[in-house]
């Protein structure tokens, strides 16, 4: 017996003490019919064994303490089962499909935040979806540790998901019928500049225009003069509170503070060093993306293909995978002077410089008066019939509204195709529609659906040049497909 528990003991000890990042956690959800990788710190030299559903495999940790492994494609499964690591054992871990949720306000904006929020509490007795939150701020340099923790869905805890992430993940799991983890690292106001990698971006030459003018932003941003005009708009705040309560209405929301907001929002690569780097390259099936707003000004709008397809591509190198990934075109909303129209045409170009990707269009669920809309199921439920359909080959009656294809002139009008467009039909009149000649005078058009192209004329427009549709900040969305999808605006 003495030398048994000798022996026993030995074998625990034996057991290199690790470091984990905090996505390896209880209750999480690992990636099915891929390798998985797992990794982490340890004393330099030792080895590190990891046993999962059957498998035990051996890491070699090196001189710099850092070690990793990759454990064989997994079945998806809802039985729980125990990761060992090293010295740690990890519980109640799941097989099934993972997802990345990742962007600024829209994308972190909660369930409780959302429309119709006691139906989806109510609902949410879900434990086989699970959400890990990356908790960690921007940094600048790439950090290998995050924080957080993997949250198993119930009435109690659904408020606090993002809802985009949400939705999305409950479709796919309604229709899988597998275990969903869903990973949100996001952080309101925030440009796409910030979730990039600084090494990928300024290698970059077709960023190299945009870093100029974030130098001349920077050089005209007067801290000072900032904090002065944030002051008077706390102090008049604080009477219009005081006036509030006087009075038994709600009181008015604080005004943000322009510098901690810059800070927050860690300039070129800081969210991605921050939140995205501690992430890397734990195993999911692709990611979702939706982020823009923040775009929308001054000489940034331009820029936005080329950073969204950079950041696709960035990512995925690091993560050495080619997975899906899709995003959110911006709905439609009314702030004129900003380019909103611009940055929509962007991501919607986007699509061809980005394989194996997709994109939710939503110019018929926003609101004009608010940046943050309360349609997000609507919006999960367009990404997760984008995934059914693209990724996992489901039977969905589309996978995206209708895109523009070509434009062609036919005598004084335009024959537009269009891909996704079986059925297309309009609700109420089919307005939108904008002709221009060689003066680039855009006039009101008519246009009439025959089939699956479009006929747009203008009898004041004899020698069309250029057609565009929904070309607002806040368009009404005339256009649809036969799955009840809109169209995305464009110009040709």
């Amino acid at each position: 017996m003495k030398i048994l528990a000798s022996l026993l003991l030995f074998s625990l000890s034996a057991q290199a003490a690790v470091t984990l990042p905090a996505v390896f956690s209880d209750h999480m959800v690992l990636q099915s019919g891929k390798p998985v990788p797992v990794w982490g710190t340890a004393d330099a030299n030792s080895e590190v064994i990891v046993a999962f559903g059957g498998q035990k495999k051996t890491a070699k940790v090196d001189a710099n303490g850092r070690w990793s492994l990759k454990l064989d494609a997994l079945t998806a499964t809802a039985e729980p089962q125990t990761l060992t690591i090293g010295d740690k054992t990890i519980n109640d871990v799941l097989v099934g499909e993972v997802w990345l949720g990742s962007g600024q306000s829209n994308m972190a904006m909660s369930v409780q935040s959302a429309q119709d929020y006691g139906a989806s509490q109510a609902a949410a007795n879900v434990p086989l979806i699970r959400m890990f939150t990356e908790g960690s701020a921007a940094k600048a340099t790439a950090q290998s540790q995050g924080k957080g923790a993997w949250v198993i869905c119930s009435p109690e805890t659904v408020g606090r998901f993002s809802a985009t992430a949400y939705f999305f993940g409950r479709n796919v799991y309604d229709v899988l019928k597998q275990p969903v983890g869903l990973i949100n690292s996001s952080v309101g106001g925030t440009p796409i500049e910030s979730w990039i990698s600084p090494e990928a971006q300024k290698a970059s030459a077709e960023l190299k225009p945009f870093f100029e003018a974030l130098k001349q932003d920077d050089a005209a941003f007067d801290e000072a003069k900032v904090k002065a005009v944030y002051e008077r708009h706390v102090a008049k705040w604080a009477e219009e509170v005081k006036k509030a309560k006087a009075e038994g209405k709600q009181a008015p929301r604080k005004p943000r503070d322009p510098i901690e907001t810059r800070k927050r929002k860690g300039n070129v690569g800081g969210l991605f060093n921050g939140k995205i780097s501690p992430l890397i390259p734990y195993a999911i099936r692709g990611a979702i993306w939706y982020q823009g707003e923040a775009n929308t000004h001054g000489p940034k709008p331009p820029f936005y293909q080329a950073q969204l397809t950079l950041l696709a591509k960035d990512w995925r190198t690091r993560w050495d995978d080619e997975f899906p990934f899709a995003w959110v075109q911006l709905p439609n909303f009314s702030r004129e002077g900003e380019g909103w129209q611009e940055v929509r045409e962007q991501m919607r170009n986007a699509l061809s410089t980005i394989p194996n990707s997709g994109m939710a269009i939503t110019l018929d669920i926003g609101e004009a008066k608010n940046i943050h809309p309360a349609n997000k199921q609507e919006v999960g439920r367009r990404l997760a019939q984008w995934a059914l359909g693209a990724v996992y080959h489901k039977d969905v009656a589309d996978t995206s509204g209708p895109l523009i294809d070509t434009a062609t002139v036919k005598g004084t009008a335009f024959v537009l195709t269009f891909k996704h467009a079986k059925g297309l039909n309009a609700k109420g009149d089919l307005t939108g529609f904008e002709i221009a000649g060689a003066d680039g005078q855009w006039q009101p058009a008519y246009a009439k659906i025959e089939g699956e192209t479009i006929l747009v004329s203008c009898k004041a427009v004899a020698e069309p040049r250029q057609v565009r549709y929904a070309w607002l900040d806040n368009p009404v969305a005339t256009l649809f497909n036969g799955a009840g999808m809109p169209a995305s605006p464009f110009r040709k």
